[in-house]
C-alpha cells in the first residue's frame, strides 16, 4: 500500500477548519469540503472514511490548539495584568480569525459529547488561578474567586464575538466598524476586571 500523503491530509483538514471555522458552515458536506479543498470526494474517504471521523479529528485538534495557546499564555512568566491583556489579545486575534470556532467546540460537545482528554486544568491554567487568587487577595481586581474571573474574561471577549453578525445586521455595523469597536473593548474588558 502506497504512504499516506500527509500534505493532502493536513491541506483537507485545514479546508474544513477554514468552512467551519471561519464561514461558519457546520452542516458542510464532505463534497462542499472536497470542493473547496480542490480534491474528489473519494479523497477525503480515503484519508478520513466519513464526514463524522474528519469532524471528530478536526474537533480534536482544535480543542488541543486551543489548549496550547491558553497554557502558553496563561503559563508565561509576566506580570498579572499584561497577562491578562495578552490572554485578551490572543482570545480575541482568535476568535476573529476564527469567529464560529467556538461556536463549533460547543456544538460538537453538546451533539457528540466529546470529552477533554483530561479533566484537570492544565499547568498554565492552574498558575494563572493561583495568580487571580493572589490578585483578588492583593485589592488589584475585585474580590472574586478565580473561576469567576476567568469566565468573566472568556465571557466579555466571546460574546460580541460569537455574535457578531446578529450585532452587525440589528445595528448596522460594517466589518471595519465591528473590528474597531472589537479593538477598543479590549481596554474596556481590562477597565472592567481590575480596580
Amino acid at each position: 500500500m502506497a504512504a499516506r500523503d500527509t500534505g493532502t491530509e493536513q491541506m483537507i483538514k485545514d479546508t474544513a477548519k477554514q468552512i467551519f471555522f471561519a464561514e461558519g458552515k457546520f452542516n458542510a458536506t464532505t463534497q462542499d469540503i472536497a470542493e473547496a479543498a480542490g480534491v474528489s470526494r473519494t479523497v477525503i474517504n480515503y484519508y478520513f472514511r466519513s464526514k463524522d471521523i474528519l469532524f471528530q479529528q478536526v474537533f480534536r485538534e482544535a480543542m488541543a490548539d486551543t489548549g496550547t495557546r491558553m497554557n502558553e499564555v496563561l503559563g508565561a512568566t509576566m506580570p498579572f495584568k499584561k497577562k491578562v491583556i495578552a490572554f485578551i489579545d490572543m482570545f480575541t486575534t482568535e476568535l476573529t480569525k476564527y469567529p464560529y470556532k467556538e461556536s463549533f467546540l460547543i456544538s460538537e460537545i453538546n451533539t457528540h459529547g466529546f470529552t477533554l482528554p483530561t479533566k484537570d486544568p492544565s499547568p498554565g491554567m492552574q498558575q494563572f488561578l493561583k495568580e487571580v487568587k493572589l490578585a483578588s487577595d492583593n485589592g488589584e481586581i475585585k474580590k472574586t474567586l478565580p473561576i469567576n474571573f476567568l469566565i468573566n474574561i472568556l465571557s466579555l471577549v466571546a460574546y460580541p464575538l460569537l455574535t457578531r453578525r446578529l450585532f452587525e445586521r440589528t445595528l448596522e455595523l460594517s466589518d471595519t466598524n465591528f473590528e474597531k469597536l472589537m479593538q477598543d473593548r479590549k481596554k474596556i474588558i481590562v477597565d472592567i476586571l481590575f480596580n
